[in-house]
């Protein structure tokens, strides 16, 4: 028995079948082949393997995202049967008699070049879906596989850490917890465990290496004890936390439908966090009273190229019209800093935190800003939807920010393209600046939410996600407290409404001390809404 220590991440034990992550590797090696016909017939069979692998996706696709978002892996099966795509494959391996991979990745490569220099919109945008049917077939060849496409049952994930661009690829239905050797409490890793609702143990300073993988693993998210294939005495004592853990759950059940509501009548509204429509079934499941924020970041990062207009308003309109009327937070682009898409061009920088991110790359790129926000205000005609502007330092950001809402506004109105016009615009607190100008910043907006992951590494000058400076980092460290408080008072000094949606809105010791404070609303992961609300209901 292998016994790991590191950082619970959520609470929760789980006990299942080991998946080691393993990294897309970056180039295909290129190697000379004799049999050249049994190359091309591997290439064939690997290609109707991902074929028959997209029909499947195309039929989870039509119940999860509608018939319409699905029909993007139905272009991709067609892009399969392409003769011209084909040709160019099996002709790389006859004439140059190299490996199958190399073919694939050449005319990947190739084709991608050809559909980005063309000047027709549509066809530029097939530049990545060659790219995705590409990595699709070399998959299939056994090249760059990992262990969320192998597995066809649930697993535990054990990584070294990892990043938003990795954690937005995972089938979420089939992973039961993680364990990662570095990372943090607060890193994506951890975010998205609390997001889904799954134990996970961080920072065991250990990598799990291949020879486990497939092994039973028990992963103790209270106490971040992991346990790669436990004994029968460890087995026991797990397996009855974990009953534990279900009758818990079924009590949390009974608060399905209740206010969240304080024994003297305050009244806190507990809203949801989510990274993308997938995450909408735990919202409905958890009985959140709206979403506080969507990370539209994801979006983006899920995709191989910037997403259209068209895209992203079937995104929002889903969000807007699953959520019947209750309000749907947009945060707009938040990329930046750990949160990177290659296509995006960014440049390396020393000290990213304190770089191009956000707002700023929005202000700076205001084809990509208005695109997003005409896709946000199309589907405010679908429900109840807010906007809202991250990482403000500045009252002439966030004017800047409305004015090209407003011309965006304007567009719609013209276009005759339905929109809310008394769509609610808010912005982040997440910088020392913009807690300081609280009361200023009131005066331009219909509400503020209270970032409290970045206010807290800003305010005490640690990286949040560096876990050697763990130990000095203090998420309860009045400063921290006393700017939420601030904000909080600028927000009711004005007249506007104030949230959390950051981690620490679901810190159960901060609670009742949020409530004091005056805070209107709550945004933590799905699973943290009822234990949430029953601490609330015991104030």
């Amino acid at each position: 028995m292998l016994v790991l220590k590191g950082k619970g991440v959520g609470g929760g034990v789980t006990i299942g079948p080991l998946a080691v992550f393993k990294r897309q590797e970056t180039a295909v090696e290129r190697h000379a082949i004799t049999d050249i016909e049994g190359e091309v017939a591997r290439f064939q069979a690997a290609r109707g393997k991902a074929i028959e692998q997209l029909a499947q996706l195309y039929e989870k696709a039509v119940v999860d995202v509608g018939r319409d978002n699905a029909a993007i892996f139905e272009i991709h099966q067609m892009m399969l049967e392409d003769l011209d795509y084909i040709e160019s494959i099996e002709g790389i391996i006859r004439t140059q008699e190299v490996n199958a991979e190399y073919a694939v990745q050449a005319t990947a490569e190739n084709f991608a070049e050809i559909f980005s220099s063309m000047e027709d919109e549509y066809m530029q945008a097939r530049a990545a879906d060659v790219k995705d049917i590409s990595r699709k077939v070399l998959a299939c060849l056994g090249f760059g596989s990992d262990a969320m496409e192998s597995a066809s049952e649930k697993f535990v994930l054990v990584a070294d850490d990892l990043v938003p661009s990795e954690t937005v690829q995972l089938d979420k239905s089939k992973v039961q917890g993680f364990v990662t050797a570095g990372g943090s409490v607060n890193s994506h890793t951890a975010i998205l465990a609390r997001t889904m609702g799954i134990p996970a143990v961080v920072c065991t300073g250990v990598s799990i290496g291949m020879e486990h993988d497939g092994k039973l693993i028990a992963v103790d998210g209270y106490t971040g004890e992991v346990f790669v294939d436990p004994d029968e005495a460890t087995l026991t004592l797990l397996q009855a936390k974990l009953e534990q853990d279900v009758q818990h759950k079924k009590l949390l059940d009974e608060l399905k439908g209740k206010e969240s509501v304080t024994s003297s009548g305050k009244k806190v509204h507990v809203y949801a966090n989510i990274g993308n429509t997938g995450d909408l079934a735990a919202v409905l499941a958890n009985d959140a009273e709206g979403i506080g924020l969507f990370r539209s970041e994801f979006i983006y990062l899920e995709n191989e190229d910037y997403p259209t207009e068209e895209y992203q308003f079937a995104k929002y309109k889903l969000a807007a019209e699953t959520m019947a009327g209750k309000r749907v937070i947009i945060r707009t682009l938040d990329i930046g800093a750990d949160k990177q898409a290659a296509y995006f061009n960014l440049p390396q920088e020393e000290n990213p935190a304190l770089g191009y991110i956000a707002i700023g790359i929005c202000l700076e790129h205001q084809d990509i800003f208005r695109t997003q926000l005409r896709a946000i205000c199309r589907a405010s005609a679908y429900g109840k939807v807010a906007v809202m502007f991250p990482m403000i330092i500045s009252l002439n950001e966030v004017r800047k920010a409305k004015a090209i809402l407003q011309e965006v506004q304007q567009e719609l109105a013209t276009e005759h393209i339905p929109f809310d016009k008394e769509m609610e615009v808010g912005i982040m607190i997440e910088t020392p600046a913009a807690a300081l100008l609280s009361e200023v910043l009131a005066q331009e907006v219909d509400f503020f939410s209270i970032g409290t992951n970045d206010l807290s590494q800003y305010t005490l000058a640690i990286d949040r996600q560096n876990q050697h400076l763990e130990s000095f980092f203090d998420a309860h460290h009045p400063a921290i407290l006393r700017l939420i408080e601030m904000t909080v008072e600028g927000a009711d000094r004005s007249g506007i409404w104030c949230g959390i949606c950051g981690e620490l809105g679901a810190d159960l010791e901060l609670t009742e001390k949020f409530v004091a404070m005056g805070m209107d609303e709550l945004s933590v992961s799905p699973a943290s809404v009822l234990p949430l609300r029953q601490k609330i209901r015991g104030l």
